[in-house]
């Protein structure tokens, strides 16, 4: 495990010269984009699982990842609130994480059950529809591995973007198109050809790269984090959303 200070700071700004990964969920496990030390687009990947493509990725100062890191024992994260504000007023773009016991249930009637009892409220489908995977990249970083950062590509767009969310949904044209421009914007020009991970709908991989420019700034020490200071999950790591 690494130490407490390096689980819950951000590298050095001396990291600034190592490669940054940023990791979007995706039907077929989870697709990466890879910037190199200048911050200009250096690669993608695909793999099944998190953990294999961790082990891709032994060179990376930071794995900025789509995914809610840090569960709570009781209540709501403060992460998520901070996000709509931020996204507003595209409100079902970030979904709410309830305690720790809503995610080890079963299936979902039962965790729609417990996070009732726990919080007052239920838990809609599209939220467990991230149980596995979140449970993946907890274990991930739970297991030690204390590259990874949460991130939300939409709360980088719209930080990217002057504080302003995107109008358009990421899976229309318009959307995927202003998203394009705003990453290339920042230097991260992304292929027409991508290989295999070109398979991977274009707005999973542009959530990647919108990952990734988040894992830059926080190699550079110019990230922010949603609270801040972060909230201590159960786990005693972090629970935040950075961009």
């Amino acid at each position: 495990m690494g130490s407490r200070r390096d689980a819950h700071t951000p590298p050095a700004p001396g990291c600034a010269g190592s490669s940054v990964v940023g990791v979007d969920a995706c039907r077929t496990g989870w697709v990466a984009v890879t910037l190199c030390e200048e911050g200009r687009f250096a690669g993608a990947d695909t793999a099944g699982g998190l953990r294999e493509l961790l082990g891709r990725l032994p060179d990376a100062a930071v794995v900025a990842v789509d995914m809610p890191l840090g569960l709570l024992t009781a209540g709501w994260r403060e992460a998520e609130a901070l996000a709509v504000a931020m996204v507003a007023p595209h409100r079902s773009r970030v979904f709410s994480v309830p305690p720790r016991e809503v995610w080890e249930a079963d299936d979902y009637d039962d965790a729609n059950l417990r996070c009732r009892t726990l919080t007052g409220r239920g838990l809609s489908r599209q939220t467990w529809g991230l149980a596995a995977k979140l449970r993946e990249a907890n274990a991930c970083r739970d297991g030690g591995d204390h590259r990874l950062y949460e991130v939300h590509p939409e709360v980088s767009f719209a930080a990217v973007n002057e504080g302003r969310p995107v109008a358009w949904s990421k899976k229309s044209w318009n959307g995927q198109a202003v998203r394009r421009r705003l990453l290339e914007d920042q230097g991260i020009v992304l292929p027409d050809d991508l290989g295999p991970a070109g398979r991977v709908p274009p707005d999973d991989v542009l959530d990647a790269a919108a990952a990734a420019w988040s894992a830059r700034r926080i190699v550079l020490g110019a990230a922010r984090s949603l609270p801040d200071p972060p909230q201590t999950a159960d786990t005693g790591l972090p629970a935040a959303i950075w961009y």
